[in-house]
């Protein structure tokens, strides 16, 4: 019987599970682990959302089916945003579908739209499912190189045009994601203006993900969207999601907007494989778009107070990390004296002598191991805590620490 499973076998170890692993070990030796592992809000979701859920549920109408692109009222709100916040004008019959998750949708898309050896573009370090979702779909990933200085886009637009034309066969699609997971990157208009003249002469496809809109730090340099370019539309899909900007993960809410061809496709798929998110769960999450919008600020205030903790407190503590401008990522370089070990085994010796647990950069891409990614998903005294552990840490025997790393 076979059990070397094709499209299972083209997916390389998940990075991830061994620091998991170690947490749980962790954990069962009474170990108090602080984890910055996982971007996942730890905060409550907005209370009149979660009373419209609780009200909606009584209806035992809305307990049948549902509808696999998502109800009108959700599509309809989530129109009302993107002209409310980006000026762009969509239509909710063509050019919206809701997901359960961005995440689904992702590689529901990639489904979709995939032939098997189809060249697709992304970034390195990426989210691992921009790579792998069009993996699983049997398209091929050709990695962009990002480097971490101000002007990175500048050189990211080259290896773009480069990739392009040096491909064989030629790309169908790029993938961009910016505030950018991990990285915390943002880009500006210009930018999308760039990549979409470039997509457009040569018949790309553009996918960009737009998870982390809301969560901003300064005022001026607000997140854009890819839509805001005009003609946009007719070659590129965006996928944004409830789940950081309303602290709604669990309730698995996203969308995807764009070109009524994609949004076609994507909604097709859809109807093949699922019937979309509990109906109440819907409504509540049209209440999230449509009502107050105050727990959206309040959560950026809360991400910015925790972030200025992390980032301020590992700069007294020695290990010098950039301020990030969006996202609830801190993207911090390894500090130099244990660079050589990569990401992966700092990462464990941080958890095993700091109890503080994050994300090592090798699992977004090789171009991440310099890195580890730290969410910012604990409370600031929670923060502080973890500051004076990795100070106690940073303060050891980088060999000697070294030297425990097979043993890890």
């Amino acid at each position: 019987m076979q059990t070397d499973f094709h499209r299972i076998s083209r997916l390389p170890p998940y990075v991830f599970a061994e620091v998991n692993r170690l947490k749980l070990v962790s954990r069962q030796a009474g170990r108090d682990v602080i984890d910055f592992g996982m971007g996942n809000p730890d905060s409550a979701s907005p209370p009149h959302v979660v009373q419209k859920l609780i009200e909606t549920v009584g209806d035992a109408r809305t307990h049948r089916y549902s509808v696999s692109r998502g109800i009108h009222g959700l599509r309809k709100a989530q129109a009302a945003y993107y002209q409310r916040r980006f000026n762009v004008d969509l239509d909710p019959d063509k050019e919206i579908v809701a997901t359960l998750g961005s995440k689904e949708g992702l590689v529901n898309l990639a489904q979709a739209i995939t032939s098997p050896g189809d060249v697709i573009l992304a970034p390195n370090p990426c989210y691992p499912i921009h790579s792998f979702g069009f993996m699983l779909a049997g398209g091929s990933i050709r990695h962009l190189p990002v480097d971490f200085e101000p002007d990175f886009t500048v050189r990211l637009i080259e290896q773009i045009k480069r990739a392009i034309r040096h491909s064989v066969p030629k790309p169908t699609l790029l993938v961009v994601s910016y505030p950018s997971n991990p990285t915390a990157q943002i880009v500006s208009l210009d930018f999308y203006e760039e990549i979409v003249k470039i997509c457009k002469y040569h018949n790309l496809f553009i996918l960009s993900d737009l998870a982390y809109a809301e969560i901003y730090f300064d005022s001026s340099r607000k997140p854009k969207s890819l839509l805001e370019v005009p003609g946009s539309r007719e070659i590129a899909v965006e996928f944004t999601t409830l789940s950081k900007t309303y602290s709604m993960p669990g309730w698995r809410v996203g969308f995807a907007v764009g070109s009524p061809v994609l949004i076609g496709a994507l909604t097709k798929i859809k109807s093949y494989v699922d019937y979309g998110g509990f109906t109440p769960i819907q409504v509540a999450a049209a209440a999230a778009l449509n009502g107050p919008q105050d727990y959206v600020d309040e959560m950026r205030a809360l991400y910015k107070e925790r972030c200025d903790a992390l980032v301020h407190g590992l700069r007294a503590a020695g290990w010098e990390v950039p301020l990030p401008d969006a996202s609830m990522f801190v993207w911090a370089p390894i500090p130099p004296a244990f660079r050589s070990l990569g990401s992966l085994a700092f990462s464990k010796l941080l958890l095993r002598h700091a109890d503080v647990a994050v994300a090592p950069g090798i699992g977004f891409g090789e171009y991440g191991d310099g890195h580890v990614r730290i969410a910012l998903v604990e409370n600031t005294q929670r923060i502080r805590q973890a500051v004076r552990n990795i100070k106690e840490f940073l303060r050891r025997d980088p060999a000697a620490l070294a030297a425990e790393v097979t043993l890890l």
